[in-house]
């Protein structure tokens, strides 16, 4: 079946799953996003500097998708806890299920559609102080399913977002703003990493639509 087929019969599916409902299909989300007032004063307790070292990055100083349990790896983690009615092979690769991605409203019935995205980019991680950890450090910050840093999104929306900062880039799907910017704000909090000021000005535009 070809993509835009894939894409047209997830449409018309998801508007006959949420028909009446006028909200977006309920589904796991990760954990520990901070209430507004809590972003807001973790917003401002982050310094302020700009990005340093970028030229220098490599994916492959962030050991990603690894083993978690089993045979699942943190991407198939990731997969069975934000998707609906997900059934694994021996392998824990999704063998059917559907996956609502917040960043543009769209549900997926194919694991293959789905980019787990890292909502501060490893790139973005780099330049804003992980240049400095150690390649333990960055391969948990990679893995981390304790806090909202992974999610279950389209691929081609997290493609266009790439390792830009929400300067640069915002969730198509503007309702999804504020949450996007409080698990934003609580990855940088919770790993000391930097923002610039341009960052740092968009975060509290997303901030004020909560």
């Amino acid at each position: 079946m070809s993509r835009v087929l894939r894409a047209a019969v997830a449409a018309a599916a998801a508007v006959l799953l949420t028909a009446g409902l006028g909200a977006a299909p309920a589904g796991a989300t990760p954990p520990n996003i901070p209430s507004y007032s809590t972003a807001l004063s973790r917003l401002n307790a982050l310094t302020v500097a700009a990005e340093s070292h970028a030229s220098t990055y490599n994916r492959d100083l962030f050991p990603h998708w690894i083993t978690i349990t089993g045979s699942c790896n943190t991407r198939e983690q990731v997969l069975k806890r934000d998707g609906t009615n997900v059934v694994v092979d021996s392998s824990c690769a999704p063998t059917s299920g559907s996956w609502y991605s917040p960043y543009d409203g769209a549900t997926w019935y194919a694991a293959a559609d789905i980019d787990i995205d890292h909502m501060v980019p490893l790139a973005e991680a780099w330049a804003s102080g992980a240049w400095a950890w150690t390649t333990a450090k960055r391969q948990t910050y990679a893995n981390d399913l304790g806090g909202p840093e992974l999610w279950a999104v389209t691929d081609n929306v997290n493609q266009s977002k790439g390792d830009k900062d929400p300067a640069e880039w915002q969730p198509p799907r503007s309702a999804f703003r504020c949450t996007y910017a409080r698990a934003w704000i609580q990855v940088k909090y919770y790993y000391a990493l930097t923002v610039d000021s341009a960052e740092k000005s968009a975060l509290n535009s997303m901030l004020a639509t909560c």
